[in-house]
């Protein structure tokens, strides 16, 4: 693939930062499920989506114009490719999860949201006929069974005893979407990345202003408060701008099948936060989960060594 285009040569080396790029984008997608379960009731899920990309778009567009220039032609060659991105990764993905977060549990969503690694590898299998080395196969299930260690607390039956209800089936849905953005990254034109990132937020926010519309007309209008301001603020510039450019640039450096180990350490940062943010109390099975979703990745990165 392409490398993007980067303004200088410090920018450059860390754009080339594959597990920084892999840390970041988790980090701050633990924090946005935390906010949006916190806000749920408070904050309407679509409008939470709606001026998280709006905003994320109009913040982005200064810094992307001078690229934009440059990009215009390959956008509009590998227009349908950028449209169904656009649509599958921004419009679609973080309005289920939204959805999800206002009738389900945060221990469910975070166990489906840890399938979407696996996920990804049979989405590239299905799309790309990729195959799945050994070693990387093994970094997959090591670093489940990490997240299924942290997400459980240590104890098996925890998730035997997990049910199913509507929030959960829009969220399995979520991770479906997002498993086939990730794995169809690698059909973006060769544009600079801040390009890419502001052309697929606006699709977003045009997509969802009609829906956006229509909650509100419901009877679920987005309302000026602290809540929302925090909530909007937080999701535009770190869940959105942050993670969505350390994301796309890992899945270009890595692949889709290895970047996507990502998503196992969103139970990781949500356990990390736990501890500092909600005075929860650190256990052994914290530092096993740990410990194995890192032995997964470093084996699946092998791979490529």
């Amino acid at each position: 693939m392409a490398a993007d285009r980067v303004a200088s040569a410090k920018g450059h080396r860390l754009a080339d930062q594959a597990w920084l790029l892999m840390t970041l984008p988790p980090l701050f997608w633990a924090g946005n499920a935390v906010l949006g379960r916190a806000v749920a009731g408070s904050v309407p899920p679509i409008g939470l989506a709606f001026w998280r990309w709006c905003l994320g778009m109009l913040i982005v567009l200064p810094f992307a114009w001078p690229h934009l220039r440059h990009d215009l032609t390959p956008l509009l060659v590998r227009w349908k490719s950028v449209l169904l991105l656009g649509t599958l990764g921004i419009g679609v993905y973080n309005t289920f999860q939204y959805i999800a977060l206002n009738t389900t549990t945060a221990l469910n969503c975070v166990m489906l949201q840890s399938s979407m690694p696996v996920m990804i590898v049979l989405m590239s299998v299905i799309l790309f006929r990729d195959r799945v080395g050994a070693m990387q196969g093994l970094g997959i299930a090591v670093s489940l069974v990490g997240a299924a260690t942290l997400i459980s607390h240590g104890d098996p039956q925890t998730l035997l005893g997990l049910e199913l209800n509507a929030g959960d089936v829009w969220m399995l849905s979520a991770v479906v979407v997002y498993a086939a953005y990730t794995t169809l990254l690698r059909r973006r034109p060769a544009i600079h990345g801040l390009s890419f990132v502001v052309v697929t937020f606006a699709i977003g926010a045009v997509e969802l202003l009609p829906f956006y519309l229509w909650e509100t007309a419901a009877g679920h209008p987005v309302q000026a408060s602290a809540i929302t301001a925090l909530a909007v603020g937080y999701t535009v510039l770190f869940p959105s701008i942050a993670a969505y450019l350390c994301f796309n640039r890992a899945v270009e450096l890595l692949g889709p099948n290895t970047a996507g180990l990502a998503i196992h350490l969103v139970p990781v940062f949500g356990s990390l936060l736990a501890i500092l943010f909600l005075g929860e109390q650190p256990h052994l099975y914290h530092g096993f989960g740990i410990a194995l979703i890192a032995a997964g990745i470093v084996l699946a990165t092998r791979r490529r060594t």
